[in-house]
């Protein structure tokens, strides 16, 4: 098996055993970065220089007998996460310039646990979109087919695993930004309880790093493998020293089961508000098949389940409530006369999203209550079953389209068009309520694409569907190369 695509567990124990170097795994990565990158564009900020430093340090410190959780390890880091020395940009070009004096408290746990970053990944311009293209730094391109997407916002973190550089990657997720690139990229990713991993320093150019709770927005690892998840949330897990760290110490429950047989899933293929295409529907039930073969209680329909559409509703007021809150008073005016214009009777996702856009406080208010009704519900759900799991989104990864008004761009789902954001419903399933998700890779589609699906579990029962998403993947398979 080629180096670069070892697993971080399988690099620790040739690491531990003395058969190779940190030095040696870190060189290799940055040649294959240069030999491939060009291509796919996924390592918009290297920092080789700093990489190689750090490797041979690792290498000194096992020398002296230390072993830390990534020590020697090459990772990536995403764009948006603050590194003193580096550029942080989120993609805006107004920052172009912008150097942070400190590092992500993030970051700093990933040099803590002795990992070896090798760079920053690509994203879209400010987090948010659903591909990662930016005036900087370009387009990131998918690794099986050019002509798509990788996904955004942590897409270039998704082709830079896919594509062999690092064995492991830190992104964030409020959109899906860790679940859908991972879904088009055929790699895993984890998108933890909400508030489980501390975002300090994962901010905005020019913003103070403070710790601070945000609303529906994680930090979450990505990697090759379910295992090498779990071995990575470890490290990212834990309140902010700031704040809760000065009294609280985090113990996550394990697992809820250990055997395949012993889950109880519901495996969810269709939302009233999208349909869902036919080779993610093919994905969603090759897990099904295994967990089936396996002993698992599978449903496909429980009256536990939270009403999905008020459940896209409340996820789409909370998130787009949120992104105007600091608009110019002419831009929030002209939203104002936009919303005020629409029919009583308009229900339509587009019509929530304008409205949100101009919420008063008594409006977000109304919303967070009837959220924790759905948490209540989710709860009763959980007392039932261990698992959902349903799409990430309706398709496999999509052809770039760069279109500069979102609102003309259009998702084509088995032949049909549906609005661009509409395929966000599926990553709002959990992130409205704040909900741990686990993306796996299913396999491939006709067109020879990856194919994800998430494993939605129990409020900080993380642990759980990490578990379940190892167990699968060796009933389904994993991540495969690109050819």
């Amino acid at each position: 098996m080629d180096g670069n695509l070892q697993t971080a567990e399988q690099l620790l124990a040739v690491l531990r055993a003395g058969d190779v170097t940190s030095a040696e795994l870190t060189d290799a990565a940055i040649a294959r970065i240069e030999r491939d990158d060009k291509a796919i564009n996924a390592i918009c900020v290297p920092d080789f220089g700093r990489a190689r430093a750090a490797a041979r340090d690792a290498d000194r410190a096992r020398a002296r007998g230390e072993d830390r959780p990534l020590l020697g390890i090459p990772v990536t880091v995403k764009e948006s996460y603050n590194i003193a020395g580096l550029t942080t940009t989120w993609g805006m070009p107004q920052h172009r310039n912008y150097l942070p004096a400190e590092d992500a408290v993030q970051v700093s746990r990933l040099k803590a646990a002795g990992a070896v970053v090798l760079g920053k990944t690509n994203v879209p311009v400010g987090l948010q979109d659903i591909q990662s293209f930016n005036e900087i730094y370009g387009t990131t391109n998918n690794p099986w087919d050019h002509r798509r997407t990788s996904g955004g916002s942590s897409g270039g973190s998704a082709a830079a695993l896919a594509s062999g550089f690092g064995a492991l990657s830190i992104g964030s997720d409020l959109a899906g930004s860790l679940r859908t690139p991972a879904h088009f990229c055929g790699v895993y990713a984890h998108k933890p309880t909400l508030g489980l991993a501390p975002t300090r320093g994962m901010i905005p150019p020019l913003a103070p790093a403070l710790p601070v709770d945000l609303d529906l927005a994680v930090v979450g690892p990505m990697a090759r493998t379910a295992r090498d998840l779990t071995l990575l949330l470890d490290v990212m897990a834990g309140p902010d020293p700031l704040t809760l760290g000065m009294a609280h110490n985090l113990t996550l429950p394990p697992a809820r089961h250990e055997r395949l047989g012993d889950f109880r899933v519901l495996v969810l293929d269709e939302h009233p508000l999208i349909p869902t295409g036919s080779a993610v529907r093919a994905g969603l039930n090759r897990v099904a098949d295994a967990l089936t073969g396996s002993g698992a209680r599978v449903e496909r329909h429980s009256p536990l389940l939270p009403d999905l559409t008020e459940a896209a509703t409340l996820y789409v007021e909370l998130l787009f409530s949120s992104q105007t809150a600091r608009f110019p008073v002419e831009a929030y005016e002209e939203l104002r006369t936009r919303a005020a214009e629409l029919s009583a009777d308009d229900q339509s996702l587009d019509a929530a999203r304008l409205r949100a856009m101009v919420f008063s406080h008594r409006d977000w208010i109304e919303a967070n209550s009837r959220r924790e009704l759905h948490r209540h519900g989710w709860r009763q759900f959980f007392a039932e079953f261990d698992a959902v799991v349903c799409p990430i989104t309706p398709t496999p990864a999509f052809p770039h389209d760069h279109h500069p008004d979102p609102g003309q761009r259009r998702i084509d789902i088995d032949g049909v068009d549906y609005p661009y954001f509409d395929q966000l419903v599926w990553a709002g399933v959990a992130t409205m309520p704040g909900l741990p998700a686990t993306a796996i890779p299913t396999g491939l589609s006709p067109e020879g694409l990856p194919v994800g699906v998430q494993l939605i579990g129990p409020m900080y029962e993380d642990r759980t569907p990490l578990r379940l998403a190892e167990l699968l993947e060796r009933e389904i398979g994993g991540f495969q190369a690109p050819n």
